[in-house]
């Protein structure tokens, strides 16, 4: 058995420097899961991968992300503190996430967002998550919350179905010249900016973290991007790529362009072929190494398309036919 592996050193190496060693922290994660996740050894063992064979970044093998709908993906034996999962309908089968630790989320998602965007104190955070606080167990929500409660202010919060509010909240930020961020999913901002056109505010980001989930035809993101762009009449909006089986989130600034912090790391993997790695630029299956998935999986094979480019900045650009649709971050192209 590894016993070498010591999460409170792993963990302090990947949030605590910038220049982290991906591939020898991804490759110390691999044997510490090989050993102790019995899901992803007899996966390994199925497509003919033993241990010994994996000794670079481009031969550890990804689990499909369907295996968190089928099997309770857990490294070492644990009762979870946190239990995510993603949204589904009545006759389809939910993805689950056992988080063993709570704080390594909320480090993550904390440290990501103030790689890309500063403290969370300098902004005023205003949610509207109407599909995701309308059920239990959203990673999304749990994220939303903790951001909003440690900006404290109190302008920050949740917003449902009130959309009034949300507007005279946006107006009197925009009167504040005070940092704002307003995250929301994709059909209600959609809604939000048919019924309103809040003042212009320079210092508003207004980020969407996708889906539809069946309330409106599905955009392709630069028509989403545009309509949003008019109706908060900005001049660009960011994006939010995470799901219920990570604990890490990728960012957009603009334009699709997704960037990824120091522990996490997106590959693509060919249409037809997915053992082997693409191309730069060609379009493929995004598979995703999270090195802050400690206790579940690192190294997950999604259903979602995109393509990888020169600076390894990516783009989703939809699902596999096959792929059922999800709720969380997908804008069919």
């Amino acid at each position: 058995m590894n016993t070498n592996f010591n999460s409170k050193s792993f963990q302090q190496k990947l949030f605590e420097s910038e220049q982290i060693d991906f591939e020898a922290a991804a490759l110390q994660l691999f044997k510490f899961q090989y050993h102790h996740n019995a899901i992803y050894r007899k996966y390994c063992q199925l497509i003919g991968i033993q241990k010994e064979s994996v000794t670079s970044l481009t031969t550890i093998p990804f689990l499909p992300i369907s295996f968190f709908k089928s099997h309770h993906l857990k490294t070492t034996y644990f009762e979870a503190e946190e239990t995510f999962s993603s949204s589904g309908t009545s006759s389809s089968q939910t993805s689950k996430h056992f988080v063993k630790d709570i704080q390594l989320y909320e480090k993550s998602f904390e440290q990501a967002f103030e790689h890309f965007y500063g403290k969370i104190n300098h902004y005023r955070i205003l949610a509207l998550l109407p599909s995701y606080l309308e059920r239990k167990g959203s990673s999304l929500v749990y994220m939303a919350d903790y951001l909003i409660k440690n900006s404290g202010y109190t302008e920050s919060g949740f917003f449902l179905n009130n959309l009034s509010e949300l507007n005279s909240t946006l107006n009197k930020l925009a009167q504040t010249n005070q940092k704002v961020l307003l995250i929301g999913v994709s059909f209600g901002l959609l809604d939000f900016v048919e019924s309103f056109k809040p003042i212009e505010n320079a210092k508003l980001i207004v980020m969407e973290t996708g889906g539809m989930k069946g309330r409106r035809k599905e955009l392709v993101r630069e028509e989403l991007h545009e309509l949003l762009q008019l109706g908060f009449n900005t001049q660009s909006i960011h994006s939010e790529y995470g799901m219920t089986e990570l604990l890490s989130q990728a960012y957009s600034k603009g334009k699709g362009k997704f960037e990824t912090p120091p522990w996490m790391r997106i590959s693509i993997r060919k249409q037809d072929d997915p053992f082997s790695i693409a191309d730069t630029g060609e379009t493929g299956g995004i598979n995703i190494i999270d090195l802050a998935n400690i206790y579940s999986c690192a190294f997950i094979q999604t259903d979602d398309l995109g393509r990888l480019d020169s600076k390894n900045a990516f783009e989703v650009l939809g699902r596999f036919d096959a792929a059922e649709v999800r709720g969380c971050n997908l804008l069919i192209s």
